[in-house]
């Protein structure tokens, strides 16, 4: 969607918050022992206090409230009770939220204490290229140069992007137009336009840059079952600096 008012910027700043809290709630209780859909319990009951809904729910009829992806699950991971978070484990929350018509998207992974050595820098790499493509991310610029900062990053930090799983628009949907890759593809350059309202989300693998379907109807993980990463935020484009609908609340976006 584009942003044509007052109204609509206060409904994704609204969501966007419940989107932030549910976040970072979920993240701050994620521990080994757990099981994801207990994890999955502790946003909804955020939804719940706000009167939001699972967008992914509303829309695809997924099973659970929020996507919890771990190690080689790269996105849409299906909150269960027979999944336990162990030592170690990549843990990725995809938090994904409706609220009075409007919607918003975002995502943080997580790197429990004892796990492979890449864990660690894998996450930090893909926040890092949400920052560099949120700095190139203004209204007249083509979208491509979000998709060069992010493969640049991820080349830099000696990982890969996972090509299929592209950045999109939302706000009204969940998956709006435009879908853009997460790397440079000289085709893609239309230039972003002042109040269009977009996810930037690089997804990247410490080895394979495809996916696999798991065969749930919802879960892709890495095509070589290495780890991945997944940072995430919904925008809204400007002039200068987007505004950032889920950041976390108190705080500068990550």
């Amino acid at each position: 969607m584009t942003v044509e008012s007052e109204k609509d910027l206060r409904g994704l700043r609204r969501v966007g918050r419940v989107v932030a809290l549910a976040r970072e709630e979920m993240r701050r209780a994620a521990e080994p022992g757990m099981t994801t859909e207990e994890l999955d319990g502790i946003g909804l009951g955020v939804f719940e206090r706000y009167g939001a809904r699972s967008a992914p729910h509303l829309a695809y009829g997924f099973p659970g409230t929020n996507c919890i992806s771990l190690n080689d699950e790269a996105v849409h991971g299906i909150p269960s009770p027979r999944r336990v978070i162990r030592p170690g484990d990549l843990v990725k929350i995809d938090v994904t939220a409706e609220l009075d018509g409007y919607m918003a998207d975002s995502a943080v992974t997580l790197a429990l204490p004892g796990g492979h050595e890449v864990n660690e820098p894998l996450a930090r790499c893909a926040e890092f290229a949400y920052g560099r493509a949120a700095a190139v991310a203004r209204a007249g610029r083509p979208i491509n140069k979000i998709g060069r900062a992010i493969e640049t990053a991820a080349k830099k930090g000696g990982f890969s992007v996972l090509r299929e799983l592209h950045s999109h628009g939302i706000g009204r949907g969940i998956h709006e137009e435009p879908s853009y890759p997460q790397y440079y593809d000289r085709s893609f350059k239309a230039p972003l336009t002042e109040g269009l309202v977009i996810t930037i989300e690089p997804i990247l693998s410490a080895g394979s840059g495809w996916v696999k379907d798991e065969g749930d109807g919802f879960t892709l993980s890495t095509a070589d079952g290495s780890p991945s990463a997944h940072h995430e935020h919904t925008i809204v484009i400007t002039r200068g600096a987007p505004i950032t609908v889920t950041e976390a609340p108190g705080s500068e976006a990550a």
